[in-house]
């Protein structure tokens, strides 16, 4: 259980001023919900331009497990774009994650999810060293 674990380690320390970027990962079914996620898209990026808005990811990749596309951000936009994603995800299911320098760790135990949790790929981080 995650309870069990020690806590991972990463390169800010805990200090969540160290954290310069955030990633929310918008999911999205193409056969059913790729319309409604065009729209957030849109409307992400009309109301944040300073926010990346990544390629549209139909094949699963990397720890994903459901098509995707991801919103880069500086983590000054995190106190706007937080409260705006809750409020206009749409049904769409979003993960949350700082870039902490710990992939695993930013995917899983930092990781902040609105509406249903989906299973993360773990094996795309490849063996944890033990350490």
């Amino acid at each position: 259980m995650a309870g069990d674990t020690p806590a991972p380690q990463t390169a800010s320390g805990g200090d969540p001023q160290a954290i310069a970027e955030y990633h929310a990962h918008i999911y999205y079914d193409p056969a059913v919900s790729r319309g409604r996620a065009a729209r957030l898209r849109e409307q992400v990026a009309a109301r944040f331009p300073t926010a990346r808005v990544g390629r549209w990811h139909d094949e699963l990749v990397g720890p994903h497990s459901q098509s995707m596309y991801q919103v880069a951000f500086a983590s000054e936009l995190l106190p706007s774009l937080l409260p705006w994603l809750m409020l206009n995800r749409d049904g769409l299911t979003i993960l949350l994650h700082p870039q902490t320098g710990d992939p695993r760790a930013d995917h899983t135990a930092h990781a902040v999810w609105f509406g249903a949790v989906l299973p993360v790929r773990l094996e795309a981080f490849g063996k944890r060293s033990a350490g």
